[in-house]
């Protein structure tokens, strides 16, 4: 069956955000008052897999072997079937 995953690949609180950071103080020049900004990263991955569960495992492991640094990066992602 086929697959689509949307990673999200985020920061971990504690951890400079200098492109976050950067954009916050363009928003503020705009005169746009912003609190904060945090940048994240968006995947879509496209995969095959016998199974949903085999999805999530195959996408889980990604994560963890290439897409997120476990010392600074957190992630989650959604698994859905397609046509």
């Amino acid at each position: 069956m086929k697959y689509r995953a949307k990673v999200e690949v985020r920061l971990k609180a504690g951890h400079s955000d200098p492109e976050g950071e950067a954009t916050k103080q363009s928003l503020l020049d705009l005169e746009y008052f912003v609190e904060s900004v945090r940048v994240s990263k968006i995947y879509e991955i496209f995969l095959e897999a016998k199974s949903r569960m085999e999805a999530n495992k195959q996408v889980n492991e990604i994560c963890k072997r290439l897409l997120a640094n476990p010392v600074k990066d957190g992630f989650s992602f959604q698994v859905y079937e397609t046509k």
